[in-house]
């Protein structure tokens, strides 16, 4: 028993001091995989979240699916998906949740920072206040417990701002902005005027479930009851849920940050006004059965402060793909803006223009140009409010928060602060160590020179010769234009033979293009023009194109629409090899060619798309000569995905037991081990909702094994499904070889394997 006496005065709360190396307030996607970052890099992290769960708007609680620059695989951005421990999640939650339920996907997250021993993870905890050193410095932050009515005193170095609203930057004094910066200040055609808005809203999503029995429907007093009056409702598809609804959304010409409870209120009048309608207007008697599953509690923010960095991102650098000699990670998704009337208005829900290809976002965008100690994470870097549309999606903020947790442990083993690693040899070992970690790069490739690989002698059990695919797959009908991306390091794209059926005499009409810029991926510099004349049936034709590829990057061999042909596909799979299609993804695009209004500053162009698995199948064919774009040499180039070639060694399609061999002129001392695997970095994964028809992707190795010079199984890892493996041993293994044995997925896919590493000392990474 417990008992205490009056007091005259006032209680204090049970309080707690905790010193780290690092202090992150926000435990969204990119506050998480920033912890998990720098833990992984000896930093000592605390991890303040306000919410019970990790994962901010891809959570449980709001439940919008995790993209970035894939972007629904419906633009042209190839092999785009994000990389490093945002990649590594996503390809977890593909694993164990395919279906896409938001539950697991929590699990996930808080299992990922609970096996990092240097996180401390302070859940339902909120960062209220703040001491500073000096007019430019930050000591350290005071949060508060809800659940076990603590006060925390939280003490660091060095801090991460990830927390949405950027509280701690607003309490710190940072410079930041709120809405949007007029055409003039940094020549942004796609800036918005007052009429259109300056602001992202909220979003609030429910989800539906059928009982097998007629539900009724009572609406609570608060809900919209002339739902049906609104401007756009004839537009809304009431067969839809969950982040279908991103058009719910409402906010724009509030204050984001301190009208959240009232915007959140007026969304569930919205919701319930909905559901009301579904379930008594009559209209919608397929709904009988239908009850609410789940209706979000707290709202999905897009849109609140922007703080300043020594660079701010603009749209020229999205639209324009510009270089930065400090670039960190990338972002691919749209310029994407909503008008400010969002639910209630008349305009489209949003206004989306697509860049030709990834841009690069950099470094300099990252911390505070104001307060020295004060890194920049997930929305909050420093952006144009056009730029934003673009950068402030959950996989690009991941993203560029994992380059700021390993920013953060350079700095704090070398003494520095953010800005020192702005330039020279401290951002280059930054992008260096971001890069082995599987971080994304434009641009930039893996040049380590303690990676005992660069100096081995490679031998592998069998290199694929591409001489084509076969023809052992489905026809496809032309309804659209439809190309095979071919990688040619230089010259001439060899002789093509294909197979066609037609019922009747027709034209077949074929282009060879490239893109402008040799690392994007729309073909909009058209080579030359074919024409061959079709005969009724299913017939072979064989064709050449004239005209030379000087540098190295993929060609498109484009075949046009024709409804009264067919192409004949092939089930082969292979590393770097896709079909895409002249058509359009509806979630991000309303049309198969992009052409915006005159003086925007946004290019015109078409969509070229793949499909998902199980469609989406290569064109079969056969090459006059074969090409040899899968060398094992690849493994050492330091580029870990398809670029402008495959980057690849890839086994032969027969080698059921594919297997690679180091070996060095005298004996190596061996601690550690990375392996780089295909897990298709084309596919979106989006986290939630979709669901998708594999748990596994094709490409992965399934299983390996590593064998010393004796022949002595070292390693072997039975059950494989990540992109990254890393294998450090307990003691350095000695030996003058290495053997690597390598099981694939999937017949009809030969293995792959983007790149190996080898280290003579131990995983921690040298950052001195």
């Amino acid at each position: 028993m417990k008992k205490e006496e009056f007091v005259s005065g006032k209680r204090k709360l049970k309080t707690e001091n905790i010193t780290s190396d690092l202090i992150i307030v926000g435990g969204g996607l990119a506050g998480t995989c920033c912890a998990i970052t720098a833990a992984r890099h000896g930093v000592k992290v605390t991890l303040v979240q306000d919410r019970p769960v990790l994962g901010g708007n891809g959570s449980s609680e709001v439940r919008l699916w995790i993209l970035g620059a894939t972007s629904h695989m419906g633009n042209n951005n190839r092999w785009a998906r994000e990389g490093g421990v945002v990649d590594e999640i996503l390809v977890e939650n593909l694993y164990r949740n395919p279906e896409g339920n938001p539950l697991i996907l929590d699990t996930i997250l808080i299992e990922k920072v609970s096996l990092e021993t240097n996180i401390r993870l302070l859940l339902n905890t909120a960062a209220y206040d703040l001491n500073k050193k000096g007019d430019d410095q930050i000591d350290s932050v005071l949060a508060f417990c809800s659940q076990n009515s603590t006060e925390y005193l939280l003490k660091a170095p060095l801090f991460v701002d990830a927390s949405g609203d950027g509280i701690l930057g607003f309490l710190a004094g940072a410079a930041y902005r709120i809405g949007a910066e007029s055409k003039e200040e940094f020549d942004e055609g796609f800036a918005p005027d007052q009429a259109y808005g300056e602001l992202l809203g909220h979003s609030l999503y429910f989800y539906s479930k059928d009982t097998g029995k007629p539900v009724r429907f009572i609406p609570p007093s608060y809900a919209n009851t002339e739902i049906a009056k609104l401007p756009r409702f004839k537009s809304f598809n009431l067969k839809e849920h969950g982040c279908r609804l991103w058009w719910v959304e409402y906010g724009g010409r509030k204050d984001t940050i301190h009208d959240s409870e009232e915007i959140k209120w007026e969304l569930w009048r919205v919701i319930y006004g909905i559901w009301n309608h579904i379930k008594n207007s009559g209209e919608h008697p397929e709904s009988e059965n239908l009850t609410l599953e789940w209706v979000g509690t707290i709202p999905g923010k897009r849109e609140s402060r922007r703080f300043e960095g020594d660079y701010m991102l603009t749209q020229k650098d999205v639209v324009e793909q510009r270089p930065h000699v400090d670039a960190v990670s990338f972002g691919g998704w749209a310029l994407d803006l909503h008008p400010a009337e969002g639910v209630f208005g008349d305009k489209d829900g949003c206004t989306q223009w697509h860049s030709k290809g990834v841009y690069q976002i950099p470094f300099r965008t990252m911390y505070s140009k104001n307060i020295k100690n004060l890194f920049l994470g997930g929305r909050l870097i420093s952006a144009t409010h056009v730029a934003f549309g673009s950068s402030r999606v959950m996989s690009t903020c991941a993203h560029n928060t994992q380059a700021v947790g390993l920013a953060a442990s350079i700095c704090i083993q070398n003494k520095l602060l953010p800005a020192d690693l702005k330039e020279g040899k401290w951002i280059e070992l930054l992008q260096q160590n971001l890069i082995k970690s599987g971080q994304y790069i434009p641009h930039f490739r893996l040049e380590d020179e303690l990676d005992l690989v660069k100096e081995a002698k490679i031998v592998s059990s069998s290199e694929l010769e591409f001489k084509g695919l076969p023809f052992d797959g489905p026809w496809y009908p032309m309804e659209y234009s439809i190309a095979q991306m071919i990688p040619i390091h230089s010259g001439v794209v060899p002789e093509l033979k294909i197979q066609v059926k037609s019922d009747a005499k027709s034209k077949l009409k074929i282009e060879l293009g490239v893109s402008d810029k040799t690392e994007n991926y729309t073909p909009e510099v058209i080579l030359e023009h074919l024409e061959i004349d079709v005969e009724p049936g299913e017939h072979f034709y064989s064709f050449s194109f004239q005209p030379s590829i000087p540098t190295p990057q993929y060609a498109f061999v484009i075949f046009e629409a024709n409804h009264n042909l067919m192409l004949k596909c092939s089930n082969t799979r292979i590393t770097g090899l896709l079909s895409v299609f002249n058509k359009f993804n509806k979630s991000v695009a309303t049309s198969s060619r992009q052409e915006p209004p005159a003086g925007i500053g946004i290019d015109s162009f078409e969509f070229w798309v793949p499909e998902r698995r199980p469609k989406g199948h290569n064109l079969a064919f056969e090459l006059g000569q074969s090409l040899s774009p899968f060398s094992k040499e690849n493994l050492k180039n330091g580029i870990f995905r398809p670029t402008m070639q495959p980057n690849a060694w890839v086994a032969s399609l027969e080698d059921s037991n594919p297997s690679l061999t180091l070996e060095w002129s005298q004996e190596q001392e061996i601690s550690t081990i990375q392996f780089y695997f295909d897990t298709d970095f084309d596919h979106p994964m989006e986290s939630t909702l979709m669901g998708h028809p594999e748990s596994e992707i094709p490409f992965c190795a399934k299983s390996f094994m590593i064998k010393d010079d004796s022949g002595r199984v070292i390693y072997q890892k039975k059950e494989n499904h990540q992109t990254i493996q890393k294998v450090q041993f307990p003691s350095p293994i000695s030996t003058q070889k290495l053997t690597f044995e390598f099981e694939k997925r999937v017949e009809s896919v030969p293995l792959s394997v983007f790149g190996i590493s080898c280290y003579s000392f131990s995983s921690k990474q040298n950052m001195e």
